[in-house]
C-alpha cells in the first residue's frame, strides 16, 4: 500500500498539531471517532464549498484519520502525481470498459486496510440526486458506510454512526437522510438532498 502524508513520521504530528490549532482558533470543534474497522467508505456532508476539504482534511489529522480519495488516472502523471498519491489519492482509469464502482470494489479486495472518503453530492452544486456509487462500493466491496459531516450552524465537524448496506438502496438512504437532516452546509441554498435517482431513470453508481 501507498505512503501517505497521514503515516509519515513527524510531519503528521506536526500537521495533526496544526490542524487542531487551526480549528480551535477558527471556533471549531472535532465530535466522533473512527470505528475500528479495517475497511470502509466515509461519506462527508454537505459539500457547497472549496472550505469543506479543509475542515475535513483537518479534521482526519485530529482524528488520526489515514484516509484515501478518488481521482481519475490522468492527474497522478508527472510532475504531480507522486504527492497525490501522497496525499492519500488512488487512480482510477474512466477509460476502461469496467465502470469505476467494479475498479474501487477491486482496491478494497486487494487491501487488508482501506478507508476511502468521498463526497456523495459529486459536487459543490445543488444536485436533485446524490450520487450513489459510494453505495454500490459498499455494497460491492461489503465494506460499511461511515457518516461524516461538516456543520457550519454549530462550527461542528465529525464521525457519526456506521452503516452496513442492506441491499434496498431506498430504505437505506432514508436513514441516511434522517441522520443529515440536522446538518447545515456552508451555503444552505445549495445543499443537496440524500435522496436517489428514480429506478426508472438510475444507472448503477450514478
Amino acid at each position: 500500500m501507498q505512503y501517505t502524508v497521514f503515516e509519515t513520521p513527524v510531519i503528521r504530528s506536526i500537521l495533526r498539531g496544526v490542524s487542531w490549532a487551526c480549528l480551535k482558533l477558527a471556533g471549531w470543534r472535532v465530535d466522533g471517532s473512527l470505528p475500528d474497522r479495517p475497511k470502509y467508505i466515509v461519506i462527508m456532508a454537505y459539500h457547497t464549498s472549496n472550505w469543506d476539504f479543509v475542515i475535513g482534511v483537518f479534521a482526519a489529522f485530529v482524528l488520526k484519520a489515514n484516509a484515501y480519495w478518488i481521482g481519475k488516472d490522468s492527474l497522478f502523471r508527472a510532475p504531480l502525481g507522486s504527492l497525490f498519491r501522497w496525499i492519500g489519492g488512488i487512480p482510477i482509469n474512466r477509460r476502461q470498459s469496467q465502470n469505476m464502482v467494479s475498479q474501487i470494489v477491486r482496491v478494497f479486495q486487494e487491501r487488508e486496510r482501506l478507508v476511502i472518503a468521498v463526497a456523495p453530492e459529486g459536487t459543490r452544486a445543488k444536485v436533485p440526486y446524490w450520487k450513489t456509487g459510494f453505495y454500490h462500493i459498499a455494497l460491492g466491496a461489503r465494506v460499511p458506510i461511515v457518516l461524516a459531516f461538516i456543520d457550519y450552524r454549530r462550527k461542528m465537524c465529525g464521525i457519526g454512526p456506521t452503516m452496513i448496506p442492506t441491499g434496498s438502496i431506498e430504505a437505506d438512504m432514508r436513514k441516511i437522510s434522517a441522520y443529515y437532516a440536522n446538518v447545515t452546509g456552508r451555503y444552505p441554498e445549495k445543499m443537496s438532498p440524500p435522496e436517489v435517482r428514480p429506478a426508472s431513470l438510475r444507472k448503477t453508481g450514478s
